[in-house]
């Protein structure tokens, strides 16, 4: 009798990991595809075939095809934008259709083929290449720094200069682009990446242009006495150290930052849904809510309030969120660290004098995946996403495997970055194993 118990405990527990397997498989699982760090391996459409049927077998559902850098030029014919044709010592063929053969093939395949844009980078820093160091340095993004006011091409800030989202010309630029690539093509949906302000080393929420001091004493309805400084001050200690300090109008200044991405995000979902309101309008964050703040950014529901969680948050903070604006979203859940246990022993980042081990626990692909669900509150499906990167670092598949597994479990669906990643060093099999459980 305790034999036949044995065996039927046995089976059932087969039965519910097999049923758990299934209903992950079920949920959308997506592949990102750089355009630059992919510019050759998809230069060819021999090479897009390869790659898609892999990305089908492993388990992948549908992919995101990056057809804007963080220098600004695109991957498709546009009369507005720069065109990447080549990259690295290699040249596409002129007549190389990347967007139309990445939708035809994919379709093929039965995959959803998403199309990813920057926003709201406009240079690379290394090849100084973009619209920062040849149209438009005035469009770039003002930096408060130890030794003043700076335009950011001038600073070691980031791989990428950002434009200023608070520039009508510069909304503008960005939202024709969106509307020449839709009336061109015809893709399942559109990705938004990097519609945020630049993070910084030491300072919250650039950019302190006199354009964003204008607006922003109209968001307040007062004049800015002492600027920069009434919304924060950068002391330098005389170990050379720079430390932040909130001024009067900090928590405001937080709150006009995330008000002008809420409202650029409202301008491109009308533009996007009066082109074609089947397309899926989506963004992609990174999932480390509590001090996203710092990139002007607040992607939680409107039904959310912060104020209640966060001492940076006023109360009508949440008025800017915009996650019911969005068909669904791609939550980057970005640590190494899968469960909240885990990030709390590693204490990643490093810890520092104000926090307790206990603090660390959403450093965490499972704690940041929890935030996410919360605050988005289930107004747009949520995608939890991962860096490959972070797991070759440590040569570690089984983490990357239980991490895809996490998100699955946590999220709506999943979404990994990047293709040049399980190509390159042979990682598709780990993929597979999370996605299929082979």
């Amino acid at each position: 009798m305790r034999r036949a118990f044995a065996v039927i405990l046995f089976l059932t527990s087969v039965s519910i990991v097999r049923t758990d397997a299934r209903s992950l498989q079920k949920k959308p699982a997506f592949l990102w595809l750089d355009g630059q760090a992919n510019f050759k391996r998809l230069g060819t459409k021999a090479g897009v075939d390869r790659v898609l049927k892999e990305a089908r077998a492993v388990g992948f559902t549908g992919i995101v095809v990056g057809l804007k850098g963080i220098d600004g030029y695109v991957l498709y014919p546009s009369r507005i934008a720069p065109v990447l044709h080549s990259y690295r010592g290699y040249i596409r063929p002129a007549n190389y259709n990347y967007p139309a053969i990445m939708l035809k093939e994919g379709h093929k395949l039965g995959l959803k083929v998403y199309f990813g844009m920057e926003m709201f980078q406009g240079g690379e820093r290394n090849d100084r290449r973009g619209i920062v160091y040849s149209e438009h340095p005035d469009w770039q993004c003002q930096v408060y720094t130890s030794k003043g006011i700076v335009p950011m091409t001038r600073t070691s800030e980031g791989a990428a200069v950002f434009l200023n989202p608070a520039l009508p010309q510069v909304r503008s630029y960005e939202i024709s682009l969106l509307q020449e690539l839709l009336k061109m093509y015809k893709p399942d949906g559109i990705v938004l990446d990097g519609a945020r302000y630049p993070d910084s080393k030491i300072t919250d929420v650039t950019d302190f242009s006199n354009a964003s001091r204008k607006a922003f004493e109209e968001f307040i309805g007062r004049k800015i006495k002492d600027w920069p400084d009434d919304v924060f001050e950068l002391v330098t200690s005389k170990n050379g150290k720079v430390t932040q300090v909130p001024g009067p109008f900090f928590n405001k200044w937080i709150e006009w930052h995330a008000d002008v991405i809420h409202n650029f995000i409202l301008q491109v979902r009308d533009s996007v849904k009066k082109i074609d309101p089947k397309i899926i309008f989506s963004d992609y964050v990174g999932a480390w809510y509590p001090i996203y703040y710092q990139m002007g950014v607040n992607w939680a529901s409107d039904t959310y309030n912060p104020a209640k969680d966060y001492n940076w948050a006023d109360p009508t903070y949440y008025l800017t969120g915009y996650a019911g604006l969005l068909d669904n979203i791609f939550v980057g859940t970005y640590f190494y660290d899968v469960t909240e246990k885990e990030a709390i022993e590693s204490h990643t980042p490093p810890p520092d004098s104000t926090k307790k081990p206990s603090n660390y626990w959403w450093y965490s692909v499972d704690g940041s995946a929890k935030i996410a669900m919360r605050v988005i509150k289930g107004v747009a499906p949520a995608y939890g996403s991962l860096y490959v990167q972070q797991y070759l670092d440590k040569n570690n598949p089984r983490q990357f495997v239980r991490a895809i597994r996490a998100d699955l479990k946590l999220t709506d669906g999943v979404m990994i970055f990047d293709l040049v990643h399980l190509d390159k060093f042979g990682w598709w099999k780990y993929a597979k194993q999370a996605l299929k459980g082979k």
